[in-house]
């Protein structure tokens, strides 16, 4: 290349002949004006293509490589071995000619991919209001002093970027449900197309192209919503590029460092507030002013949120003949009467609904424990018993679910039980609360137990006062004078004989 140099400055520049060129260089003058005439700058020589004893088997090869590079790393045959396979085909080349057209190979198709291919990008752009994404991430934080690990919904408005995050503990359908009802609750309202990936918790199976089978439950929570759900093609999450991106912010601005709080509860109180002031922080990039100015713009173009979908998910379960109903390793006490029967459970984010017969029975708050080293828990209201225990009286001293009683109902309990039938009194008193107000027999209990008198008798006199709004207490009565005691009468009964004398009449 230098040569190339010297040749055209000494012919361009200085004018000298093509045969005095030939005596400084040597070359032959062919040569010279051949360079000179194609006016190339740098030589090019090309190498001539020579038969290969690879060629009869290359398009075996590149098939084996076409199918090897969808495989996981692990599962992929090395070129060595792809060389052993050849030779049992009949190839006797070397080695060498075959690592060779694997990198070649590889190279080209790195080289489609960042240019055709998946590496190459068109930018989008939305209308106010047209459409939002969403996408999950795992992400940990501090709850009560221990590390946990969470699972963080991301939902962003594709015209505004305005985002909100929010955490749970699982991905579950009744979480997904909450996620976005809270991220309309924040944003504003709801855009008219929804972009997720094709996640578990909303397609059931992936068809062809864009065909998907949709989950009965989340086609519900579109349609109460009232926006068109639009699923990405597999494995494309630039698709929906900017709620990636915001996992990968949300990181950096919120996570780190790893935030502590008492309760989820509180993490997601900061979370939203975070999120919030953000906008008012961040420049849009695209359109003037920050994220929460071209926010307030597009508020008008979302449909308000109305009623928030009941999105839970229902359960058929057998209660035990211990009035019990199991769920995720933990078991929750449902009323005696419906022993042995069917129940619809209802899952919500952080409680438990059960219901039967078109009513609901009773409600528990939900228990999700990660840790599997420790054993499930038992849930009980000790007010689904009493049923049982009216007809077996003797179950109240050892009952577990009577365990979880308030103090006053106890501490009556230690006193009844000291005494013979004290079981079955107690379990008439506690029998009250199916009938009243269980704070007002609470009370009535507290006052017997401040008076000295835990009888059955005295409490119901105690509340039967107390919902007629009559005192509880009676106060002294102050006799007059006239009305002393001035002679205290003698105990005689021997003047009840004269009752049996003869000339008495008696009334018959």
């Amino acid at each position: 290349m230098a040569l190339l140099s010297v040749i055209r400055r000494w012919h361009f520049r200085q004018q000298v002949p093509i045969r005095e060129i030939e005596r400084r260089t040597g070359l032959s003058r062919n040569t010279i004006r051949k360079y000179l005439r194609a006016d190339t700058v740098e030589p090019q020589f090309k190498v001539p293509e020579r038969p290969s004893k690879l060629d009869p088997y290359a398009e075996k090869l590149s098939g084996w490589l076409r199918i090897e590079a969808g495989k996981s790393r692990k599962q992929r045959r090395t070129a060595k071995q792809m060389h052993a396979d050849l030779v049992v085909l009949g190839y006797n080349g070397s080695y060498g000619r075959v690592a060779a057209f694997v990198r070649t190979w590889k190279a080209d198709r790195q080289r489609e991919q960042q240019t055709s291919g998946r590496g190459t990008f068109v930018p989008l752009v939305f209308a106010p209001g047209e459409a939002f994404q969403f996408d999950w991430s795992e992400d940990w934080a501090l709850l009560g002093g221990k590390q946990t690990k969470l699972q963080v919904a991301h939902t962003k408005l594709s015209h505004s970027r305005a985002f909100t995050v929010r955490a749970y503990l699982l991905q579950t359908h009744e979480m997904l449900f909450d996620a976005l009802t809270q991220a309309f609750r924040v944003l504003g309202g709801v855009p008219q197309r929804g972009i997720f990936d094709n996640m578990k918790t909303a397609v059931d199976r992936i068809g062809t192209g864009k065909a998907r089978q949709v989950n009965a439950r989340f086609a519900a929570m579109a349609s109460h919503y009232l926006f068109e759900p639009e699923f990405c093609n597999p494995a494309s999450g630039w698709e929906k590029g900017q709620v990636e991106k915001n996992v990968q912010d949300a990181r950096r601005r919120l996570w780190q460092p790893m935030p502590s709080f008492p309760d989820i509860d509180a993490l997601n109180v900061w979370l939203e507030e975070q999120c919030i002031a953000q906008w008012g922080q961040i420049q849009h990039g695209v359109l003037p002013g920050t994220i929460a100015d071209v926010h307030a713009e597009e508020v008008a173009s979302l449909m308000p949120l109305g009623r928030p979908f009941d999105g839970f998910v229902e359960h058929t379960k057998r209660v035990s003949p211990t009035c019990l109903v199991s769920f995720e390793r933990n078991r929750y006490s449902v009323p005696a009467s419906f022993a042995n029967r069917p129940v619809s459970l209802r899952v919500y984010p952080d409680r438990l609904v059960i219901a039967a017969e078109g009513q609901v029975l009773c409600e528990h708050g939900r228990i999700i424990e990660r840790s599997h080293d420790q054993p499930g828990r038992t849930i009980y209201d000790w007010r689904h018993y009493l049923a049982v225990i009216q007809r077996k009286p003797g179950a109240l001293r050892n009952g577990a679910p009577f365990a979880e009683m308030p103090e006053a109902f106890r501490q009556l309990q230690g006193f009844l039980l000291k005494r013979p039938g004290g079981d079955r009194e107690m379990v008439e008193i506690l029998a009250l609360v199916l009938q009243h107000d269980e704070q007002a027999v609470l009370c009535s209990v507290e006052l017997a137990l401040e008076a000295g008198v835990p009888t059955k008798t005295h409490i119901l006199n105690i509340l039967h006062r107390l919902l007629d709004g009559k005192p509880t207490s009676i106060a002294a009565i102050d006799t007059p004078q006239a009305l002393s005691l001035r002679r205290e009468p003698k105990a005689n009964v021997a003047r009840y004989d004269t009752l049996r004398g003869k000339d008495l009449r008696h009334a018959s």
